[in-house]
């Protein structure tokens, strides 16, 4: 179990955002847009092809801490919630980059891929109809990381520890959005597909 966390919390802090626009343009996406170096700002600053790649990538390494950790450990729930926080914690606090990192949605998505693909599909539904109408990527993950507890407790009614699980990735990617939240407050947040 101890090995899974672990393991878990350094796939998430693998940065691949970073990584990528480095890669593809020697260039360091903490210094453009937002500077967060998750998906929506490397779509926002090096195009969609590039978002699209990066938001795969963080996809997988989420569904990947877990799918390991349910291997390694025989599917003990404990074991498959410590890897959920763990893959979350390592993204947004990433040791290859002095623990600053993305907000880890993403690696949500990934993990709760393997875990509860019913109740993520409903909050997805909820993110796209926000996003849709309102064009405000931060929004609709807000929203959906808040709704998505209860979906799942009322979908999968899953042990107590997986839900607490999706609660702590939930208030998680919520802290992570405060700066977006200050923005939307104030009238001020990017919306999709704006550069």
């Amino acid at each position: 179990m101890i090995f899974s966390t672990l393991l878990a919390y350094l796939l998430g802090g693998l940065p691949f955002g970073y990584w990528f626009v480095r890669l593809t343009s020697g260039r360091d996406i903490r210094t453009m847009g937002s500077g967060n170096i998750g998906a929506t700002n490397v779509q926002r600053s090096m195009g969609t092809k590039a978002g699209v790649v990066v938001l795969l990538l963080d996809i997988l390494k989420g569904f990947l801490a877990v799918w390991i950790a349910a291997l390694w450990t025989h599917g003990n729930t404990t074991a498959l919630a410590l890897a959920v926080g763990a893959v979350m914690l390592g993204h947004c606090y990433p040791i290859f980059l002095r623990f600053k990192g993305g907000k880890a949605v993403a690696c949500f998505v990934g993990a709760f891929l393997y875990l509860a693909l019913l109740a993520l599909l409903a909050t997805t539904a909820v993110f796209v109809v926000v996003v849709a109408l309102c064009r405000y990527v931060s929004l609709g993950s807000i929203l959906g990381a808040f709704i998505f507890p209860f979906a799942l407790w009322v979908i999968n009614r899953p042990p107590l520890n997986i839900l607490y699980a999706s609660i702590f990735a939930a208030a998680l990617v919520i802290y992570r959005h405060k700066g977006n939240i200050a923005r939307l407050r104030a009238g001020k947040e990017n919306r999709f597909g704006s550069k």
